[in-house]
């Protein structure tokens, strides 16, 4: 570079500039073959992303070009191969691009190749998507694939990077695998969480720790306590109401739309208790547009869940904690929004405003008399901030009892004609609602019998299907 173009540099930054100089720590962690292994063996992760690719080789990867941003161990990349693709750029910044070579090299050997159809077929990319000199080098391609997922969908801010290769290097008509991606919000009732988390803080109530009075560090304790989601599986009758979900279509969503966003909260609440937070999870579709497609071909359509009703991943599920749990009754309604925004750790920080409304004062209230009321309602509103990289862990959960709890064992209330209604004679029983069950279901992507896709999911959302 010149010195006028580095004074040019300079003066006018680029846009990925904030990209191209994260933290190396970030790049440490998923050179590590263990780390790798760890998101191979997640089952639902690896078998949702080999299906979505192999059930497209004739439609969609058959002769094209295919990039594969932030390969890792080269999986996705090695499917693509099985596909039928032409060619493939992995494009991987950490040291996992180096080990990858070698499994690439071992395919190359005469007499004694391992993986012989990925010879020749796959070039590794050892850089960031966002280096400049990737413009100049890699050609555009048909269809970019890459697991870009954190969790909640959005944290790791990976998905930035696959919206920065879509507009730099996807042919016009071309596919993004996945294709879109759902958060979902819920609230949810869990005394045992939130007096875990209350009582990590009052150690910090102490007058006379070994001497020292140790009540000063308690109100920057209870704050990062309560700021801090909790990871982990759930039990899904934790749930007291339906999730709102925030869709993001990776075909058209744009850099500065995945920095700063707000998700509207409208929840009605199932049962009468106390809510001690926000449950969150995600869907990811992989649905091909018809533009993609080779002529006279037909794509197939795999969906994949992370909620609580569907089978365990390594993402798992995430609970954001209210300092002060609200009390709500069945058939109130919760309003208002979370909003979510970029900082400097990879990750995002979720400002939450909602406040408990009657059924019939939610039918009329508009947007402004919604605003007046979370400043003034003080005892039916909560305020939270949570720092989504600021991740603790939660193993209690380890799978729903063979006989079903009662709500009420959860300190949670059915309405009175609700639960006189569980003892109406079987025929005339409305159909369950339970968090828990499972409808499956079957849909047809293609001519061929052997290309339909069984899935599941919850009764209480069926737009969240399970792979």
């Amino acid at each position: 570079m010149s010195k006028e173009s580095s004074r040019e540099a300079e003066a006018n930054p680029r846009e990925d500039d904030e990209v191209l100089h994260r933290d190396p720590s970030y790049f440490q962690y998923y050179s590590q073959l263990q780390h790798q292994q760890n998101m191979l063996q997640d089952y639902v992760r690896t078998s949702s992303y080999h299906s979505a690719i192999t059930l497209n080789g004739a439609a969609l990867f058959r002769d094209r070009i295919v990039m594969d941003v932030g390969a890792g161990s080269g999986i996705l990349s090695f499917f693509a191969a099985q596909a039928g693709a032409k060619h493939v750029h992995a494009v991987e910044a950490s040291g996992m691009a180096n080990k990858m070579k070698v499994i690439l090299e071992a395919a190359k050997r005469k007499n004694a190749a391992r993986n012989a159809y990925l010879a020749d077929r796959i070039t590794v990319v050892g850089s960031k998507i966002e280096d400049p000199r990737l413009l100049e080098s890699t050609p555009k391609v048909d269809v970019i694939i890459s697991e870009p997922i954190g969790v909640l969908l959005v944290h790791e801010r990976m998905l930035e990077s696959f919206v920065y290769a879509r507009d730099k290097f996807l042919r016009p008509g071309g596919a993004m695998l996945p294709s879109s991606g759902t958060i979902h919000l819920a609230p949810f009732s869990d005394a045992a969480l939130w007096n875990e988390t209350i009582t990590k803080a009052r150690f910090w109530q102490q007058d006379s720790f070994y001497g020292v009075d140790l009540n000063p560090y308690f109100a920057p304790a209870f704050d990062e306590f309560f700021s801090a989601p909790v990871v982990g599986c759930f039990s899904p009758t934790t749930l007291i109401g339906d999730s709102v979900q925030c869709e993001v279509d990776f075909h058209t969503v744009t850099l500065a739309g995945l920095k700063e966003f707000v998700i509207p909260i409208d929840w009605q609440i199932k049962y009468t208790g106390l809510m001690h937070g926000v449950a969150g999870w995600f869907d990811l579709a992989f649905v091909p547009p018809a533009s993609s497609l080779h002529p006279g071909t037909k794509s197939s359509t795999v969906y994949m869940s992370t909620s609580p009703s569907s089978p365990a991943t390594h993402w798992q599920q995430v609970r954001l904690l209210l300092k002060q749990p609200l009390a709500v009754n069945a058939g109130q309604v919760i309003r208002g929004q979370v909003s979510m925004k970029v900082n400097d750790q990879r990750s995002y920080d979720m400002e939450a405003r909602i406040i408990a409304l009657d059924e019939e004062e939610a039918a009329t209230l508009t947007e402004e008399g919604l605003s007046l009321l979370l400043d003034s309602q003080k005892s039916r509103t909560r305020s939270a901030l949570w720092y989504l990289h600021e991740q603790t862990y939660n193993y209690a959960y380890t799978g729903e009892p063979l006989e079903p709890a009662k709500p009420e064992n959860a300190n949670l209330y059915l309405p009175v004609e609700s639960l006189l209604a569980e003892s109406i004679a079987p025929a005339q029983r409305l159909p369950s609602t339970s968090h828990a069950s499972l409808v499956s279901s079957v849909h047809g992507v293609a001519d061929s019998l052997t290309d339909f896709i069984v899935t599941s999911s919850s009764n209480q959302d069926p737009n969240a299907m399970q792979y």
